[in-house]
């Protein structure tokens, strides 16, 4: 385990580990999901882990003011006004996105919470990183000027710091795991060989259920995968991008080397080494897909469960195509871990489409 960076501890965890009964019947698999959208503050999501790392170093810096970046849409943007409101700091977000020409899902929540959001509108030949970077430069001095000492948390909270919120996660799912005997599953209930199918390369000696996780920022898997392999955890991790990465396993690798160093693990890892995809990003990020909406639906009529389309969506769809191709076994047992991200169902974009495709379920009498 990492030493040297506490935190503040306002999560109740552990997060519930449960079987998705429904679904494990209909696809005849054993799939479970860890529901790290249940937690605390502002509806809930990953988020929150990280937060509980940057708080600490916020307030030990004595920070009155918490900036963060992201999409207009952005949850983590959300969830760091949400633990604001909670400690009584000020919050703001700086993106590089138009006005979405409405106030709806992530950004009403926000303005609910008092956090001021900046968007900055982006002109063709303009280089959105110099964009936000002045961006975040003139926010943050016109709050200063106000008085207010303003710390900065980067995109998704996703850097050396912010890992170390997964890196608990995974320690806590190990022993639930170990707790549900789940821990020695290597082959699920048809006798199958998961491990053959798809080996983790964070870990390849292990035996037992595969993680499935959304890869976004990358914060959230790089952490689940420095604790698989560090700890030697009985767990296998795959990863779901939902953007589209020019080399998505090279940009992990990046960024495990970063939390290696800073943190002096012990187990080298390159990107031969991480069980990540990108075949199932549909070619943009928070993009309309039916594919998706269709495993949104499945997933709530089945479990009562709701997924986002930006995320989770795009990742239940994932292995539900992985286990049509063949890429996950059949026997196999799998634990998907919620995010969160309930508000991109409202985002207008999202909306419009699942409209048009659930009216048949309003009755007007």
């Amino acid at each position: 385990m990492p030493s040297g960076r506490d935190k503040i501890r306002f999560l109740h965890t552990p997060t519930p580990l449960h079987r998705l009964d429904r679904i494990s019947a209909d696809l005849g698999v054993e799939v479970y999901m860890k529901r790290d959208d249940l937690t605390d503050f502002g509806t809930g999501g990953n988020k929150l882990r990280k937060l509980e790392y940057f708080l600490k170093d916020a307030l030990d810096q004595n920070a009155t003011m918490i900036l963060t970046v992201g999409g207009a849409q952005t949850n983590h943007g959300r969830l760091t006004a949400a633990v604001c409101a909670k400690y009584g700091l000020k919050s703001a977000i700086v993106a590089v996105d138009p006005y979405p020409g409405e106030i709806s899902a992530n950004l009403l929540l926000d303005g609910i919470m008092d956090c001021h959001v900046y968007l900055v509108q982006k002109l063709d030949g303009q280089d959105e990183g110099q964009l936000l970077q002045e961006a975040v430069d003139r926010v943050t001095k016109e709050w200063e000027d106000r008085g207010e000492r303003v710390y900065y948390i980067p995109m998704g909270g996703s850097n050396e710091l912010g890992a170390l919120g997964y890196y608990d996660c995974a320690l806590e799912l190990a022993e639930q795991v170990r707790e549900m005997g789940l821990a020695g599953d290597a082959t699920g209930p048809n006798g199958t060989d998961p491990g053959a199918a798809s080996p983790n390369r964070t870990n390849p000696g292990a035996a037992g259920p595969r993680v499935l996780i959304t890869v976004g920022s990358m914060g959230t898997y790089i952490g689940l995968a420095a604790a698989f392999a560090n700890e030697e955890l009985p767990m296998r991790l795959t990863g779901i991008g939902v953007l589209p990465y020019r080399d998505i396993r090279r940009s992990v690798a990046k960024y495990y080397a970063r939390v290696q160093a800073a943190y002096g693990l012990k187990k080298d890892l390159g990107p031969e080494d991480f069980d990540v995809t990108s075949d199932y990003d549909y070619g943009a990020y928070n993009n309309p897909v039916k594919d998706v909406r269709e495993a949104i639906y499945y997933m709530g009529r089945m479990e009562g469960i709701i997924l986002d389309p930006c995320y989770t969506g795009k990742t239940f769809n994932a292995y539900l195509r992985m286990l049509r191709e063949g890429k996950i076994a059949q026997g196999e047992t799998v634990i998907m871990l919620h995010t969160g991200g309930l508000p991109g169902i409202y985002t207008a974009h999202h909306r419009v489409e699942m409209e048009k495709e659930l009216m048949e379920h309003i009755h007007i009498l």
